[in-house]
């Protein structure tokens, strides 16, 4: 059987410094902090993948303007690797009555410093890394993708 990653899209929005995050539920029952982020699934393009987490996630419509990486993260709790991409963009719309996915606790807006603080509870390196990237103005354009 041939070996395949396990696909996922993320989203950095900023906004007055701070970034729009997800608590979550992690499978072994752990709040963790991530941004809104997800798998890709089947006949859907990445912006379409990202646009839907991060409005299942948040309750934010999000606009995609760049991609700032493409990430490969071989998890240390199992045997699965994940090709990440992530995308910059802005939040357009926010419906406060929809009710989050399933795992999700809460959004909420954190400055990088607040998150480097909570380094343990982050889900994992890439979700530090990425505003990173971000920050020091990493990114391609969207026709990246083709």
């Amino acid at each position: 059987m041939r070996w395949k990653p396990n696909v996922t899209v993320a989203a950095v929005i900023e906004k007055d410094k701070r970034f729009l995050m997800i608590e979550e539920v992690d499978a072994d029952g752990h709040a963790v902090i991530n941004q809104p982020a997800g798998h890709l699934e089947k006949d859907e393009s990445l912006l379409a993948a990202v646009k839907r987490e991060v409005q299942e996630e948040t309750a934010w419509e999000f606009e995609p303007d760049k991609i700032i990486g493409v990430y490969l993260y071989p998890s240390p709790n199992n045997d699965i690797t994940y090709l990440r991409i992530c995308f910059s963009g802005r939040c357009v719309l926010h419906h406060p009555q929809q009710k989050l996915d399933e795992g999700i606790i809460q959004a909420l807006w954190m400055t990088r410093e607040e998150l480097e603080a909570q380094s343990k509870k982050l889900r994992s390196p890439l979700v530090l890394r990425c505003i990173d990237d971000y920050l020091s103005a990493k990114q391609y354009p969207l026709d990246l993708l083709g």
